[in-house]
């Protein structure tokens, strides 16, 4: 698996509106412009994208597997998908309904996601909502038993809090089990008033960063870098998490040292997570070819270092 830690560190390929509202023929398309740019690593999910109309949660396993068989693909890729906030029953309240990560539950959705994807393996499965009702030491050793019968390469977590994620990690050692080696939560350049409640999310904060670079062997992922377009369009009002005169702040400073640089507000967030140290892979969802060959020349751009400098500054 270290070519989830190398070659495909820069970036990951979000798919989750794949099947709804971003068509299939779309969706197709921008999976041959990401393999053919060089991109490797593609996100889902058992439960993309159940709450877009007309969606059943289903539909963006489906789209990969189809295009991977189509194309024969699948040894290219580097595939991640998720298990555990899928409604059960579907059309259920969410997220009170979220299916959880006893051992059954993970079980019987690898086994769907895997026929819905068209492969036997996963290089990457991740644990997509905290469960507290089940016990971490079930829930670790179903994921475990996934990893040794070759059937899952890596495991990771997300939306989940440093403090269980941690928890998770020992129980891990203490039973010589796989553990989690990647965290995904939600991460810009913005950062989120921590008394405004979006949760089941989280963000990437101080203590998580704190932790993993005690840790050295886990990879940090992070989901709506790009705000829905907030840093490159004016008329679209900040999410109450980021507002305010510090995020105000922020947001002017991208757009001034983007423009100086000439590339996109995208671009400079972009090059800004996964050049940092640590590196943040960003997990990023597009739409168009353009959007993502945007991106794409966002995540390899090398930010000059006084640039950097000013933007953690600013931080």
């Amino acid at each position: 698996m270290s070519a989830v830690r190398h070659d495909a560190s820069r970036m990951c390929l979000g798919t989750m509106y794949f099947g709804t509202t971003v068509p299939e023929d779309t969706a197709r398309r921008l999976l041959d412009r990401y393999l053919e740019r060089g991109g490797r690593l593609i996100d889902t999910a058992n439960c993309y994208c159940f709450w877009a109309d007309g969606g059943t949660g289903e539909e963006s396993e489906e789209v990969i597997g189809r295009w991977m068989e189509d194309r024969g693909v699948r040894e290219e890729i580097l595939l991640a998908t998720k298990v555990g906030s899928r409604p059960e029953p579907p059309g259920s309240p969410w997220p009170e309904s979220a299916e959880g990560l006893r051992p059954k539950v993970i079980h019987e959705q690898f086994a769907r996601s895997a026929e819905r994807l068209r492969t036997d393996r996963f290089d990457v499965y991740f644990a997509h909502v905290d469960d507290a009702d089940t016990e971490l030491e079930e829930t670790a050793e179903a994921f475990d038993a996934l990893v040794k019968a070759g059937s899952v390469g890596m495991l990771g977590a997300s939306n989940i809090s440093p403090e269980r994620f941690a928890a998770a990690r020992e129980t891990a050692a203490k039973h010589g089990w796989a553990p989690y080696e990647i965290i995904q939560l939600r991460h810009t350049y913005l950062l989120p008033d921590p008394n405004v409640d979006y949760s089941p999310q989280r963000a990437i904060d101080g203590p998580l960063l704190e932790y993993t670079a005690a840790q050295g062997d886990i990879l940090l992922q992070g989901y709506s870098p790009l705000l829905g377009g907030t840093y490159t369009r004016e008329d679209r009002e900040l999410a109450p998490e980021y507002r305010g005169a510090d995020n105000a702040r922020r947001l002017e400073t991208v757009r001034r040292l983007s423009g100086s640089l000439g590339i996109t507000p995208n671009q400079l967030v972009l090059a800004w997570m996964a050049g940092g140290d640590p590196p943040i892979t960003p997990v990023l969802g597009v739409s168009t070819v353009a959007q993502l060959d945007e991106a794409m020349d966002g995540v390899t751009y090398d930010l000059p270092p006084s640039i950097r400098a000013e933007l953690d500054t600013i931080r």
